[in-house]
């Protein structure tokens, strides 16, 4: 048990961030989910659509510490090349 004011605050702050943090992880999931969906249907506009839809989202995450700014670059390279391809391959 924190025994300071100023520990007390920081378990405070920790379970606030720790919230945010999770709904922010999740909504990026949820986005994600959306655009492997389209992606295997086969559906390149759909998947365009997600996609773009998804990017701004991954890129929130990666300003707000809650992803690597990497880690968002290559999910976001990998589900483009996968989007281009399903043209490729039609």
């Amino acid at each position: 048990m924190a025994n300071t004011a100023s520990a007390r605050k920081r378990i405070r702050q920790n379970e606030k961030r720790l919230e945010r943090n999770r709904a922010r992880r999740s909504r990026v999931r949820t986005f994600l989910r959306a655009v492997e969906e389209a992606i295997s249907g086969g559906d390149k506009a759909k998947a365009q659509e997600a996609f773009r839809l998804a990017q701004p989202e991954l890129q929130r995450a990666a300003d707000k510490g809650v992803a690597h700014d990497n880690t968002v670059a290559r999910k976001l390279s990998r589900l483009s090349a996968r989007i281009k391809a399903i043209g490729a391959a039609a």
